[in-house]
Order: structure tokens, then sequence, then C-alpha cells
């Protein structure tokens, strides 16, 4: 049976956070070969710190590795990173890199400040 796989997702809805969060875990199953993840900060709590990154998951067991870090985000704005092979690969912005099977974003916070974020993702053939 085929079926259509969406190639745009919202991986984290709109809200306000102040702790480490992690997407659902992703199941590529349509063999997207790259994606691109956008943050969406649009409001903050005296000084946030939280660091985006694109993990996969080993398919032997729940250990997660990572593909790409954002650099701290701060303050209310967008980051976009993006995973793609025969990219060029940018610190904190770029991997030169192919999207597994399974994948997730981390969102490991700094501190206990409030941080207004959504997660969205493009997934690329």
């Amino acid at each position: 049976m085929s079926y259509p796989i969406p190639d745009e997702k919202v991986l984290l809805a709109s809200a306000a956070r102040t702790a480490d969060t992690n997407t659902d875990d992703q199941d590529n199953i349509g063999g997207h070969r790259g994606v691109v993840v956008f943050i969406d900060c649009t409001a903050i709590t005296d000084s946030p710190s939280v660091v985006f990154t694109i993990q996969g998951r080993e398919p032997s067991g729940d250990e997660y590795y990572d593909i790409l870090a954002s650099a701290a985000v701060v303050g209310a704005g967008n980051t976009v990173l993006k995973v793609y092979p025969g990219l060029t690969a940018a610190a904190n912005t770029v991997a030169n890199d192919v999207l597994p099977r399974r994948w997730r974003v981390n969102c490991n916070h700094a501190d206990a400040d409030s941080i207004t974020y959504s997660v969205g993702a493009i997934l690329l053939p």
C-alpha cells in the first residue's frame, strides 16, 4: 500500500518552556536524505539559553547521537538548521550528513527562564 508522506511537519507547537524538551522520535519512512529545521522563538523572560540539537537514534536501542547543534538561542528570532549530504558544513547551522531512519530534535535549556518557541521541519528528498 502506498501513501503520501508529508514533507512538512510541526515538531513542537509554540509554547513557553522552562525545561529540557525532546520532540517525538520522527520516523523517516520516506527515505528523505535531509531536513531543514526551523526554530521560531517569539518571547523570552529574563535570560534563557537553549541549544537545539538534531539527533539520530541508533537502530540497536534507545541511544541518540548528535548530528547538528545550534548555537545557544538567547532571544526572540528565527534559527534554521540544515542537514543534507553534499552541503558545505558550517558550525551550528549546516551539517554535511544524511538524515537517519529515526531522528528527533533535543532542546537543552541551560536554566529555568521561560522562552516561547516552536520547532518545524521540512524533509528533503
